[in-house]
C-alpha cells in the first residue's frame, strides 16, 4: 500500500519550504515525449473542449508528504493540510498527522471550506486554545468564498474563517487530536481537485405539467462539485443517489426509492461498447418498470457529464445481480435535459425600424418577421419569441406596452390590443423585456415604484397572474429577468436601494390545481456575487449562465456562472466595449450575442466577436 501510495520522504523537515507536495512530473514529460515522438506532419485541427483538458489534466498526480520526526506543531497542521490536497481516494496519508482515534474518527467528506488565498496557521492566542491537560493549539483562519456541503453542493459564503486544531505528543512526536469534520482548501487547490458536475431530477411542475407532452418527464439540472479523479463515475452515480440540493430540492424530485444506494464494492465505468452497469442495494431493487425507465434516464445524462465516451446503454441491477431494467441510449432520448429549449432556427432582434426582425441561416439577410410584430406599425423596444417559434412578445418602444402575435402566417398585420400596460410615468419605471418558459408561459415585470411586480401570462395570452417574490425587500425591484426552459428557475437582476444591481436565482415553486394554478418564487441566492453591478445575463446552458458585470474598481467583464454562484470551467470571453445585452441559448452549439455601442455581435466557437448588424438592438434567442 506504502508503494501504490508513493509518498515523498523529505530528508530535512525543519524547512517549512520543502513542505510543498510532490507532483509526479514524470507521467507528465512522458507523456509529452511520447506526444512528441507521434507528432503527425497532416491531419485536421480539433477544437481542444474543457473535457479534454480534463483528460490533459488527469496525467498530473499529486501526492502528499508524510510527516517528519522532530517537527513542530505548527508543522504538522501544515503538513496535514498539505496532505489534503493531495490525489488520493481516503486521505490515508493525511491521517498519519491524526492520533489513532481521531483517523478513526476524521469525516473529510463532511464539507469542504474553500478559502480565497488558502489557510495560513498560527499558535492559537490564549484565549482561542483548546482547553487540555497537555498539548498545543494551532489555530488556522482565512478569508471564506464558499462552502460545498455533504451532496457536494457549491454555494458562496463570505467571511472569516478561523478553527483551532489541538495537537498532543504521541511517542514523542506532535499529532493532531481535536479539529472539525471536512477539508479546508485555497481556491486553486480546490479548483484543481474538484470540478463542476451536473446531476439531473425530474421538475415539479405541478398542475402546469399538463400543458406540455410529457411533463412529468422534464430533467433539471442541478450542478455538484467532485473530485476529478478519484473514480469519477461511481463519485457522479453516488451524488446523484443522495439526492438534490437543499436549495433545489423544494422543486425537482428523484425517481430512485428512498435509501437507494450503490451495492458495495463497486468501481462504475463504462465497458468497451459504452455500457454502465449498476448495481443497487435493496431498496433500489423495489422500483417498478416504469420508474426504473425514469431512474436510467437520470443515470445516463448524469454519467455522460463526466465520461469521455457516449453512454449507449444503461443497466440496473439489484442484489445478487438480478435484473430490474435495461435502456439503451436512443431509448431514453425523450427525457433529454433541455427538450424544452426547443431547436432554435433563429435569433431575434429590434431593428433600426423599431421592427421585430430576424437574423437568418449563414448567407441568408437579416429581415422583420412575417407577423404583425414585424409590419412597423408599432415602434418595439425589445422582444423574446416562444420556444417552439410559432409566437413573438414584444414591449414597445417606450415600455410601455406588451404585445403579443404570431411571427408569421398571418394575412393581418394589425396588432391587436396590448396584453398588459404599466402605468409608470418614466420608461425606466415601466416593463422589462419578457421572457418564455418551455411550458409555453410568459414572464414579465413591472418597474412602476407604485406598484412593482413579477408577472406570468399563461400561454402567453391569459390575464397576467402577479408572482409573489417574498425575499424581495421593498427597496428592491427586478430590473429584468430570464425564466429556464424547464421552468423552475428563474435568473432576475435585482436593483437594490444602494443603486446597484445584482443577478439573484430564485426557484419556481408551481401549485394549485389545474383551473387555479399558482406559482411562487423562493429562496433568492446570487449567481455573480463578486460582480459589483451586473448588466445583463442570459441562460447559456442547463445550469449555466452568461452574465455582464464589472467588479469593484474594474472593467465590465462577460464571464459563464454555474447557476450555483461558482465561476464556471468554461473558457475565458473576450472582451468587448459597454454591453448592455447578452443572449445566450440553453443550447450551448449556439452563438453568444451581444448588445454593444456598436450594434449587436456575435461570438462563433474560437474567434473573438464579429460584427451583425450596426443598426438592430435588443438580441434574442427564443425563450
Amino acid at each position: 500500500m506504502r508503494a501504490e501510495r508513493r509518498t515523498v520522504r523529505r530528508k530535512a523537515a525543519s524547512s517549512a519550504a520543502r513542505r510543498t507536495r510532490a507532483l509526479a512530473v514524470l507521467a507528465v514529460c512522458a507523456g509529452l515525449l511520447a506526444g512528441c515522438a507521434s507528432m503527425p506532419d497532416d491531419g485536421s485541427v480539433d477544437q481542444v473542449t474543457s473535457s479534454h483538458r480534463a483528460e490533459a489534466d488527469s496525467q498530473v498526480r499529486v501526492y502528499s508528504v508524510s510527516p517528519q520526526k522532530g517537527e513542530t506543531p505548527t508543522q504538522i497542521v501544515r503538513g496535514f493540510l498539505e496532505a489534503t490536497t493531495s490525489d488520493e481516494a481516503t486521505f490515508p496519508t493525511a491521517r498519519e498527522y491524526l492520533t489513532r482515534k481521531m483517523a478513526r474518527d476524521w469525516d473529510p467528506f463532511e464539507s469542504t471550506t474553500v478559502l480565497s488565498d488558502g489557510p495560513s496557521s498560527h499558535k492559537a492566542p490564549r484565549r482561542r486554545a483548546v482547553a487540555a491537560r497537555d498539548g498545543f493549539s494551532v489555530e488556522v483562519s482565512g478569508t471564506r468564498m464558499a462552502q460545498v456541503d455533504g451532496k457536494h453542493a457549491y454555494s458562496p459564503t463570505k467571511g472569516d474563517y478561523s478553527e483551532v486544531f489541538h495537537l498532543t505528543k504521541v511517542g514523542g512526536e506532535w499529532r493532531i487530536d481535536q479539529m472539525p469534520d471536512g477539508l479546508v482548501l485555497g481556491e486553486s487547490d480546490f479548483q484543481r481537485i474538484y470540478r463542476p458536475v451536473n446531476t439531473y431530477y425530474y421538475a415539479r411542475l405541478g398542475p402546469d405539467a399538463e400543458s406540455i407532452t410529457d411533463g412529468q418527464n422534464v430533467l433539471v439540472a442541478d450542478p455538484v462539485y467532485l473530485r476529478r479523479r478519484i473514480n469519477p463515475v461511481t463519485e457522479t452515480v453516488s451524488a446523484l443517489l443522495q439526492g438534490p440540493s437543499g436549495w433545489l430540492d423544494p422543486v425537482v424530485r428523484s425517481s430512485f426509492p428512498r435509501g437507494t444506494r450503490l451495492a458495495p464494492k463497486q468501481r462504475l465505468s463504462l465497458d468497451d461498447s459504452g455500457v454502465l452497469r449498476v448495481r443497487l442495494n435493496a431498496r433500489g431493487a423495489t422500483a417498478r418498470p416504469r420508474q426504473c425507465v425514469r431512474m436510467a434516464a437520470q443515470l445516463l445524462y448524469a454519467v455522460q457529464d463526466q465520461a469521455s465516451a457516449k453512454v449507449s446503454r444503461v443497466e440496473l441491477r439489484g442484489p445478487k445481480n438480478r435484473g430490474i431494467c435495461a435502456q439503451t441510449r436512443e431509448q431514453l432520448a425523450p427525457y433529454q435535459p433541455g427538450r424544452l429549449n426547443g431547436s432554435a432556427q433563429r435569433a431575434y432582434f429590434i431593428d433600426g425600424q423599431h421592427r421585430v426582425a430576424s437574423f437568418q441561416r449563414k448567407g441568408e439577410p437579416q429581415r422583420p418577421v412575417g407577423g404583425p410584430l414585424g409590419s412597423g406599425h408599432v415602434e418595439m423596444g425589445a422582444v423574446a419569441v416562444n420556444r417552439i417559434e410559432s409566437e413573438g412578445a414584444a414591449v414597445s418602444r417606450g415600455r410601455r406596452a406588451l404585445y403579443v402575435a404570431a411571427l408569421e402566417g398571418t394575412t393581418s398585420n394589425t396588432l391587436d390590443d396590448p396584453v398588459l400596460t404599466s402605468r409608470a410615468k418614466s420608461e425606466n419605471d415601466r416593463l422589462t423585456a419578457p421572457s418564455w418558459d418551455g411550458l409555453g408561459d410568459l414572464w414579465i415585470a413591472d418597474r412602476d415604484p407604485r406598484h412593482p411586480r413579477l408577472l406570468r401570462l399563461r400561454g402567453g395570452k391569459e390575464k397576467p397572474d402577479e408572482v409573489r417574490v417574498p425575499d424581495l425587500d421593498k427597496d428592491e425591484r427586478i430590473e429584468s429577468l430570464r425564466i429556464s426552459s424547464d421552468g423552475v428557475r428563474i435568473a432576475l437582476r435585482v436593483r437594490g436601494g444602494n443603486g446597484r444591481t445584482s443577478l439573484q436565482l430564485g426557484r419556481v415553486v408551481h401549485k394549485g390545481t389545474v383551473d387555479e394554478p399558482r406559482v411562487t418564487v423562493e429562496q433568492l441566492r446570487p449567481v455573480a456575487a463578486q460582480l459589483e453591478d451586473v448588466a445583463a445575463a442570459s441562460w447559456a446552458g442547463g445550469s449555466r449562465l452568461v452574465v455582464v458585470g464589472r467588479e469593484s474598481g474594474s472593467v465590465q467583464q462577460l464571464q459563464y456562472m454555474e447557476t450555483d454562484g461558482s465561476v464556471s470551467d468554461q473558457p475565458t470571453l473576450p472582451g468587448i466595449n459597454d454591453v448592455t445585452g447578452v443572449a445566450a441559448s440553453e443550447d450551448e452549439s449556439k452563438p453568444l450575442l451581444a448588445d454593444s455601442e456598436d450594434g449587436i455581435v456575435r461570438l462563433p466557437p474560437d474567434a473573438n466577436w464579429k460584427m451583425l448588424t450596426e443598426t438592430g438592438s435588443a438580441p434574442a434567442y427564443p425563450g
